[in-house]
């Protein structure tokens, strides 16, 4: 598996306020990346998987989703996690 336990709490840890700490806005959406990336590199290989495309579609939906949440919830978290991650927009 490409994502055991010890990377999520990392990932949590890093983004999230500790390492349980995994309904938090900027947790997910880092989890999100983590996966995106490991979904996109998948494709650039596979190109025909279209059930990966498809579910790396959806998730890029949801981490919109979250982002725009985080705009309008509090615009200084969404640009400290945009910064973090690199994200675009």
């Amino acid at each position: 598996m490409y994502l055991d336990q010890k990377e999520k709490e990392a990932i949590f840890t890093k983004h999230g306020k500790g390492p349980k700490d995994t309904g938090s806005a900027e947790g997910q959406i880092a989890l999100f990346t983590y996966r995106i990336n490991h979904l996109t590199g998948h494709l650039k290989n596979n190109r025909k998987d279209f059930n990966s495309e498809r579910s790396l579609v959806k998730l890029v939906g949801k981490r919109r989703a979250l982002l725009d949440y985080l705009t309008k919830k509090d615009i200084l978290r969404y640009r400290a996690i945009v910064k973090e991650l690199g994200l675009r927009k």
